[in-house]
């Protein structure tokens, strides 16, 4: 092998493909990574819309058929970037039956003068791993009526420490009786993830992960002082609603529903009797307000009545989130649903506000790919909230990559692996 293809070789090596397969559009980003500056720069993006039936509520209905856009919106990322192959990528999922929620386990120590060791810790991250993994299947089943559903573990992350009420990062060779442990944990169908796994394979993949979408998102941003930041993301695609609330910079939920902007543009294609592709062209043009005055009012009336309903699954699916604690009072919009006039201004509502314990009136903005610091965009062409996505997916991808594993990290990573083979 000469110099110039060893060269080449270590240039391909630091590629990696962000895959959002989404109910409307397949997205895909080819970032390459610094580890020096410890940032990923996007290089190429391809965009293809899904043809209906290839997604139903922002899972995968027609493996075919998205093997074909994805392939598709791959390709021409490929083509812009100017790269022949990317084998690693990560891949989002999405749908109501993909489950995220933080557990914490309560642990009393027989001995609290002993320092807490490397056993110990194993064998209290286990016990709330095993504690998440029955609190999701009981919620499966209740919720799909189910007792059989396979369910697979997808993202880990600690949130929280404590012993005798004191926060710290690690608590090995620390003394105390009371020590409590805080884990999110986000569990996908296995028939989902089978599913995305064929399409990765047929696509010639190397995939690193598949991802909770909202668990991307929430991820991506980063402030100086996390232990204080709280927040709620609202993701609206083409499927489905997708929410996270973090807590004091701890991930301490996520929830999905389905209903995003596919709803809105069947509702304008049967009231304006015209086809679905018409008919998302008007939702688009009215959002952008490219209508004439009387189409535009027409569109605005039916919307209140939507977004009544959509708020509605907002606010039922916050309700879990109020029953420990206030709400956040900053809520960030992102996804190309969140474009949509109406969207923004319902969360708005001083009545809506009223109905959940927020600790103030909310302060809703717009996720946008600058907030995302560590995923910088060369190719000047992720410029709005419905890019947030993927920019979420790359920059989770990118963080496993340049980080060293830290202990607690890999232990929990450890006691997931024994948990699944079980």
């Amino acid at each position: 092998m000469g110099i110039f293809s060893k060269l080449s070789w270590n240039k391909d090596a630091d590629l990696i493909l962000a895959l959002d397969i989404g109910t409307e559009v397949v997205k895909a980003l080819i970032f390459r990574v610094d580890k020096d500056q410890k940032h990923g720069v996007v290089i190429g993006v391809g965009r293809v819309p899904q043809k209906i039936g290839n997604m139903q509520s922002g899972a995968v209905s027609d493996i075919s058929g998205v093997i074909q856009s994805a392939r598709e919106a791959i390709a021409l990322a490929k083509e812009k970037a100017q790269v022949k192959r990317v084998e690693r990528s990560i891949i989002g999922i999405a749908g109501e039956l993909v489950k995220g929620t933080t557990t914490t386990v309560h642990y009393e120590r027989v001995n609290p003068e002993m320092h807490i060791g490397i056993s110990e810790l194993k064998m209290i991250i286990q016990k709330v791993q095993e504690k998440a993994y029955q609190r999701i299947k009981q919620q499966l089943t209740w919720e799909t009526g189910q007792d059989d559903i396979d369910v697979k573990l997808i993202n880990a992350a600690i949130v929280d420490v404590r012993i005798d009420g004191y926060h710290i990062l690690n608590p090995v060779n620390f003394q105390g009786r009371d020590v409590s442990m805080s884990v999110f944990n986000a569990y996908a169908p296995m028939i989902h993830l089978g599913a995305l796994q064929t399409i990765a394979d047929e696509l010639d993949l190397d995939l690193i992960s598949i991802a909770a979408e909202p668990y991307a998102v929430a991820r991506s941003i980063e402030v100086e002082d996390m232990l204080d930041f709280s927040a709620i993301f609202i993701d609206i695609g083409g499927g489905t609603t997708d929410i996270a609330v973090v807590r004091n910079g701890g991930l301490e939920g996520t929830k999905m529903f389905a209903l995003g902007g596919r709803a809105f543009t069947k509702r304008l294609a049967q009231e304006f009797n015209v086809s679905f592709d018409v008919a998302e062209q008007m939702k688009i043009d009215y959002a952008n307000g490219r209508l004439k005055n009387e189409d535009g009012a027409r569109i605005a009336l039916l919307y209140a009545d939507d977004c009544r309903v959509w708020l509605g699954g907002v606010e039922l699916s916050l309700l879990e989130f109020a029953e420990t604690d206030l709400l956040p009072s900053r809520i960030f919009l992102c996804g190309g649903g969140s474009a949509l006039p109406g969207i923004k201004q319902s969360l708005l509502s001083p009545e809506w506000a009223q109905k959940l314990p927020f600790a103030k009136q909310p302060q809703v903005g717009f996720l946008q790919p600058h907030d995302i610091v560590r995923i910088v965009d060369a190719t000047g062409e992720l410029n709005n909230p419905q890019d947030i996505t993927p920019i979420g997916l790359a920059n989770l991808a990118l963080l496993d990559h340049i980080e060293e594993e830290k202990m607690l990290s890999s232990i929990l990573r450890r006691s997931v692996e024994s948990l699944g083979k079980k």
